[in-house]
């Protein structure tokens, strides 16, 4: 249960996520059009039709089958003997024949079957441990595919506004062609620099259908008609210290699978030592004596010798996989927190970036670019000196969306590790309106 409850907290973390902030619960997101996708409509239909999830259905379903075979008690087994018969002498033909009916079977000892039935028990109960797990890693996929495409329309954005910038500076150089105070080449540079922003916007274009196309793909769609509802990425929400974060990680499923297994351990240990008692075979019969026409109750009654030596190879195995297992825990848990001490200095470390380039940086580069467009028109200075802050100031924008880009990524998986809606308290659903997100560090 508790393994379920982070499950469905992770979907709701990552649809708290900033660049799709639960936008389909916002009001203005009623306005968007039918074809437009949230986030939280990919992850329900991944986590509808995703044949990852579907396979575990018909996994539990053979290890429930393999349950029922081990709780099975050793078959009884009907036998019949012929003796005395196709000899020589009195022995010929059948006159003497005896004919002996049995019913056999073995007594299991050392509670065989109970141990039988743990292990298979067992391995149904892990089965749910590693479902919820595959389905976090889907869900966390999801989240990085949405953010892809979510990068995709924000390049664009910056390249449209790029492109018009490039228009001015167009204009700017013919109209100071046409006044002969400048040759030819500068409008021809001018051109060459909006045509590689056009190239920009038609990379950024293409990058989108392709982003979209491939989060189509987890659900099965070959040709994707909707749109990704319009988001900023730019927003980073504060998320709790490394210390708290490290304690979420000691009810994460990749850590308390190990739970799970540890009992299939067990199980497997106390079946290995119960092989230490060899099982009991027995027989019953009738038997007809042709001398005499007589019939005569037979029983006999077997048990293999040394069963506890041949046993103990299989009590040494299980014992040093049960020993193992605390190992691995041990490793898993180091690989989580140097996982997550990571992920958590990336997004503090881009929380700060963003930050800086919104408030100082870009701010600066725009009051720069409009006074060298003023200096430029006036005949102040040169082409090359209005043209290389246009390319700086692009750059910048380029710059913080590819920083707030890792942040989420880094988000995403923080949430991924932990299993917890870290920043719902944070997060409010917000759709920003076309151009938002390149222009929101823009004065």
């Amino acid at each position: 249960m508790r393994v379920r409850l982070a499950a469905l907290a992770v979907c709701v973390a990552a649809c708290a996520v900033a660049f799709a902030a639960a936008a389909a619960d916002d009001p203005v997101s009623n306005h968007r059009t039918r074809n437009e996708l949230t986030l939280h409509d990919a992850i329900v239909r991944v986590a509808d039709s995703h044949p990852d999830l579907r396979l575990f259905g018909a996994r539990g379903d053979a290890l429930v089958a393999d349950r029922d075979r081990a709780a099975l008690r050793p078959a009884l087994i009907a036998g019949a003997t012929i003796e005395n018969a196709m000899g020589t002498g009195a022995s010929s033909g059948v006159q003497a024949a005896e004919l002996t009916f049995t019913l056999a079977s073995v007594l299991e000892r050392g509670g065989k079957l109970d141990a039988r039935r743990v292990v298979a028990q067992s391995r149904i109960d892990a089965l749910a441990i590693e479902r919820e797990t595959r389905r976090l890693d889907l869900m966390a996929e999801v989240a990085r595919r949405y953010l892809a495409a979510v990068a995709a329309r924000a390049q664009r954005d910056i390249a449209q506004l790029d492109i018009a910038q490039r228009r001015r500076t167009v204009a700017g150089a013919r109209h100071r062609l046409q006044a002969g105070a400048s040759p030819e080449s500068v409008v021809l540079a001018a051109q060459a620099a909006l045509a590689r922003a056009e190239l920009d916007r038609a990379r950024a274009e293409q990058r989108s259908i392709a982003a979209r196309r491939h989060l189509a793909a987890l659900w099965g769609e070959r040709d994707p008609d909707f749109d990704i509802v319009v988001s900023d990425p730019l927003q980073l929400p504060a998320i709790d210290d490394l210390s708290a974060l490290v304690e979420l990680l000691r009810d994460t499923p990749e850590l308390t699978r190990f739970a799970d297994e540890r009992r299939i351990r067990e199980a497997r240990l106390r079946l290995a030592r119960s092989e230490a008692e060899g099982d009991l075979e027995w027989q019953i019969g009738l038997r007809r004596l042709q001398a005499g026409d007589d019939i005569a109750f037979v029983a006999g009654v077997s048990m293999p010798l040394g069963a506890g030596r041949r046993a103990q190879p299989g009590i040494r195995g299980a014992e040093a996989e049960l020993a193992a297992l605390e190992i691995e825990r041990e490793a898993q848990g180091l690989a989580l927190y140097s996982t997550l001490v990571d992920a958590h200095g990336r997004y503090r470390v881009a929380q700060v970036e963003v930050q800086r380039l919104r408030d100082e940086v870009l701010p600066t580069l725009a009051r720069a670019e409009a006074a060298a467009e003023r200096a430029y028109r006036a005949g102040a200075i040169s082409y090359l000196e209005w043209a290389q802050l246009q390319s700086e100031r692009t750059a910048g924008r380029k710059q913080q969306l590819e920083v707030a880009l890792d942040a989420q990524r880094a988000l995403i998986e923080i949430q991924r590790l932990t299993g917890r809606p870290l920043v719902a308290a944070f997060v409010e659903a917000s759709v920003a309106a076309p151009g938002a997100t390149a222009q929101g560090t823009a004065p």
